[in-house]
C-alpha cells in the first residue's frame, strides 16, 4: 500500500492506494487527464 498525506498536516489522516491504483494516477497525471484549473 502507498500512503498519501497532506504535508501541512503530517499527523492528519492518510489515504492508502494499491500500487496499481497509484500507477494509474501517475499515468493519468503524465497524460494530462486531470483538470488542474486556475485558482484566484
Amino acid at each position: 500500500m502507498i500512503a498519501v498525506r497532506d504535508s501541512k498536516d503530517p499527523e492528519g489522516p492518510k489515504l492508502f492506494f494499491t500500487p496499481a491504483e497509484w500507477d494509474a494516477f501517475i499515468n493519468g497525471v503524465k497524460a494530462n487527464e486531470f483538470d488542474r484549473g486556475h485558482q484566484g
